[in-house]
């Protein structure tokens, strides 16, 4: 995650104060916000403007909505400034419990994604009232935005990174199938990403309901289907799921054997740990194989846990000799923590691990995670 003060610092309160002062509102709670940000996480910050503008908003909510409607028509309104307003727009329509504010703030959120998304402040509507937001956002699924489109997939997301969970939507998974299956041909690669990233969330426990998602749209596909189903199968092609493998052409590799796994003994942190791959094919077809590696990272309880990489995915003749080789940056990240000792390097083939080396991390230093 970025630093919070590149996203909402106070450029952003700054040019939120702006636009209210344009629409004619004060602004008073709004500014001052910025002299409490230091060490807040972004959606801590996210939450406290959001708070501020409540309060240096009108309290009627009919006077809300229209001054949300004035900022919206400030062109300067944009940005991640949009992120605590799109939350004070969910917090306050859900707050009145009434049909017409529920519906009035699902409107004002499809007009404020295009400049930025309101796919975080979707989620206190879905625990509002899941029924009624996915009702608004199978609709939202034939608007000409495609920003408005893609709000339909990505803010129903059941695993949306950094958003709230909705536990109701992770009991009914078959749920949102009306929304992704209405936009899995859309004409546009943001949407259809986001479509690709839905069905893939489901495959953490509902693999068997992700491949015949996939099969169906393989069924009735356009010229895109293909790389949107192999995006939205890339967990389970990891994981090596037969099912999932096999819909994508990639059958158990028979014929297929690891002749060399070559792996660097050493590598040190902040390196690259180079390695090198060689499959030979004894049988009598064309076989398709995707090869993946793994590396076991040690944890400070000394286990090992993998985690899958993408090597390469190729078609193999009769008798060929395929030789693959990579270098793996061990280069401090925000979402890892490093920590010195042996290490392993593991390869499958369509899903099936077919060599183990082992390798020693050096010098490890711990990367620091991000507010």
């Amino acid at each position: 995650m970025p630093f919070a003060d590149e996203l909402l610092g106070a450029s952003a309160v700054e040019g939120l104060t702006t636009c209210l002062v344009l629409a004619g509102y004060d602004t008073a709670r709004t500014s001052a916000t910025v002299t409490e940000f230091d060490g807040m996480a972004l959606k801590n910050r996210s939450d406290l403007i959001r708070d501020a503008l409540i309060d240096d908003l009108p309290e009627p909510f009919t006077g809300f909505v229209s001054a949300v409607n004035e900022l919206i028509d400030q062109p300067g309104c944009t940005g991640w400034m949009v992120w605590p307003i799109t939350e004070a727009v969910a917090l306050r329509a859900t707050a009145q419990r009434t049909t017409g504010a529920f519906d009035i703030g699902l409107a004002l959120l499809a007009e404020l994604t295009p400049r930025l998304t309101s796919e975080f402040a979707l989620r206190t509507m879905l625990l509002a009232d899941l029924d009624r937001t996915l009702a608004a956002a199978r609709a939202w699924a034939e608007s000409s935005d495609h920003h408005v489109r893609r709000l339909a997939s990505e803010g129903t997301r059941h695993y949306l990174p950094w958003a709230r969970r909705v536990p109701e939507l992770l009991r009914h998974p078959e749920a949102t199938l009306p929304i992704v299956d209405a936009l899995y041909l859309d004409p546009s690669e943001y949407v259809r990403r986001s479509v690709a990233n839905h069905v893939n969330d489901l495959s953490r426990h509902h693999p068997d309901l992700v491949v015949s998602t996939a099969a169906r749209w393989q069924s009735a596909p356009d010229a895109n289907t293909g790389k949107l189903v192999r995006h939205a199968l890339r967990t389970l092609v990891k994981k090596g799921d037969p099912d999932a493998l096999a819909l994508l052409g990639f059958d158990a590799p028979t014929g297929l054997d690891l002749t060399e796994l070559i792996v660097d003994p050493t590598v040190d942190t902040g390196d690259k740990l180079a390695f090198a791959v060689t499959l030979a094919h004894s049988g009598e077809s064309l076989v398709n194989v995707v090869v993946d590696y793994s590396i076991g990272f040690r944890k400070a309880n000394g286990a090992i846990t993998h985690k899958v990489f993408k090597l390469a995915t190729k078609t193999m003749r009769p008798g060929e000799h395929l030789r693959l080789s990579k270098s793996h940056s061990f280069a401090p990240i925000t979402t890892r923590r490093y920590h010195p000792g042996r290490h392993e390097l593991a390869v499958q083939v369509n899903g099936r691990r077919m060599g183990v080396a082992e390798f020693d991390l050096l010098g490890a230093v711990d990367s620091t995670v991000l507010r």
